[in-house]
């Protein structure tokens, strides 16, 4: 059994990950840290499990084998190094952090203590991805030219986010470092790692970060991949484009089929079958805790996810593109 120490109640998912610690055949809760202990204190009262007022005092407890880690992203490199050197497994919401120097800290700790890290990038593992992989794995499209992925919603406009989620401090930034990791990690998935990253922040409802965002990623080929983000709307479906020398791909407008087009074709868009997913990353990560082995697949890309957003934030604020080789790590 894997007794599992929660590493704050912060972010929104914080419970939805909860539930997966308490489902999961081979783990438990054994514990609660929080930076805000009165939100600590409740959760461990909700949960019947200990708190601790010391993040370091828990992580000492030789019955505690691994942590959840839902803190503030600009806390994260300092809860997880320690985690590491605790010699605790980790699994982690993205953004693993919010600079490549930042990850490239976490992540050495992490393999000097030999310690099993995973990060929840969920629609890596969904059934449409795995149906985009297959049809792209055929060849029917071709060479990819411009993938595009959208995910919005209403967080903002209809305020039923919590206010932190609006803080720069805490967060990195607004709609495309949160909503936004999931479209840029899928394009990356589909079209690579870029050149050059270049985005634009729009700011409806005036918070500290952007509730709206684009980025464009370009590549050496020609190919261009963007992504969408935004906290500011009622009815945007969760959308991908994919578009090649040869066909087309979409999915999500509206329906949540995948529907393609391609030359040699039927000359209709054909409606495809969802693949099954693949286990949650949560149960991935618990069978590499149990087995030994590792994410190796997972981590890269939740790293790449950083370079990716961090050179989204360096272009607004510099007003250019910024190339993923200028990053330090």
């Amino acid at each position: 059994m894997i007794r599992i120490g929660k590493i704050s109640y912060w972010h929104v998912h914080a419970d939805d990950y909860t539930k997966q610690a308490l489902e999961h055949p081979q783990t438990e809760l054994a514990a609660i840290w929080d930076e805000i202990p009165e939100r600590g204190q409740a959760k461990a009262a909700q949960y019947g499990v200990p708190y601790f007022a010391s993040l370091d005092e828990m992580l000492a407890q030789d019955g505690i084998d691994a942590v959840i880690v839902d803190a503030p992203t600009n806390l994260h490199r300092d809860v997880m190094v320690k985690a590491a050197k605790a010699g605790k497994h980790i699994f982690t919401e993205k953004v693993i952090a919010p600079t490549a120097k930042e990850v490239s800290e976490i992540v050495g700790a992490v393999r000097e203590a030999g310690v099993k890290l995973t990060v929840s990038l969920p629609r890596l593992y969904d059934g449409y991805t795995q149906t985009i992989d297959r049809v792209l794995r055929g060849g029917k499209l071709g060479k990819l030219t411009l993938a595009r992925v959208r995910l919005s919603h209403n967080g903002a406009t209809a305020n039923w986010l919590p206010a932190h989620f609006y803080s720069k401090e805490q967060c990195g930034g607004g709609a495309l470092i949160d909503l936004g990791c999931h479209p840029m990690y899928l394009v990356r998935h589909f079209l690579g790692m870029p050149e050059s990253v270049s985005a634009s922040f729009g700011y409806v409802t005036g918070k500290e970060v952007e509730d709206n965002a684009v980025a464009v990623l370009r590549y050496a080929e020609g190919a261009l991949g963007i992504v969408e983000a935004g906290f500011v709307n009622s009815h945007s479906p969760f959308s991908i484009e994919l578009h090649g020398t040869e066909g087309t791909l979409l999915y999500g407008f509206p329906e949540e089929v995948p529907v393609v087009r391609y030359n040699g074709g039927s000359g209709e868009w054909e409606k495809l079958p969802l693949e099954d997913r693949l286990p949650q990353a949560f149960s991935q990560w618990a069978d590499h805790v149990i087995r030994g082995t590792e994410a190796a697949d997972n981590i890269a890309a939740a790293v790449d996810l950083t370079r990716l957003m961090e050179a989204s934030t360096r272009s607004v604020s510099e007003g250019r593109p910024v190339r993923l080789d200028e990053l330090a790590e």
